[in-house]
């Protein structure tokens, strides 16, 4: 997939030297047979960084493709590091709509504490966007998506406009983390 700098989440960010390869595995030892890929090595071969992260799924809601990717193990008492991971296809009707509904968000989420790296992700063709974020803990993105008022009014709206043909939202434990993004050393983390 294609990223931006997560700064607007609007085509404005995009970052045609930044990719990301989005897998998900039935197991734990999946990670690590894809870091042994032919397609892995060639990525790396060409990357001037990278970071990987190992995630767990806390909750899922929605499909992405018509397929329900992520099975969910709801651990309640989980308040670890924790990333979010949005992705939605946008009706063309409301594309309009929706882009100028983001930047609140988008100022907002990047002054949110307990936000350490944000993205946004997009799939061709334009209309499949989504949001990749990594937070100090579970808490601080509920804080985030709950009690923020730009993000409570775009929540509301979506609800009210059905600007999306498809949505997912999931969250998930951040198992493990390596390499650098945004000047985050995640082996730090």
């Amino acid at each position: 997939m294609g990223t931006g700098s997560g700064q607007t989440f609007t085509m404005r960010d995009a970052d045609l030297n930044h990719w990301v390869v989005l897998t998900a595995w039935d197991s734990i030892t999946g990670p690590q047979q894809f870091a042994a890929s032919k397609v892995a090595r060639q990525w790396n071969s060409i990357s001037t960084s990278h970071a990987q992260f190992v995630l767990e799924p806390l909750s899922s809601k929605g499909q992405w493709a018509g397929a329900e990717p992520f099975s969910a193990q709801p651990d309640p008492a989980w308040n670890g590091l924790t990333a979010a991971l949005t992705r939605a296809s946008i009706k063309v009707r409301w594309w309009r709509q929706f882009w100028k509904a983001v930047p609140p968000v988008a100022t907002d989420l990047n002054n949110t504490p307990g936000l350490i790296a944000s993205l946004g992700i997009g799939e061709a063709p334009v209309g499949l966007q989504g949001t990749f974020s990594v937070w100090q803990s579970n808490t601080s993105i509920s804080d985030f998506a709950i009690k923020q008022q730009p993000h409570r009014d775009v929540i509301r709206r979506t609800h009210e406009t059905g600007w999306y043909k498809e949505e997912l939202f999931a969250r998930f434990k951040v198992i493990g983390a390596t390499g650098t993004y945004k000047n985050v050393d995640f082996d730090a983390l």
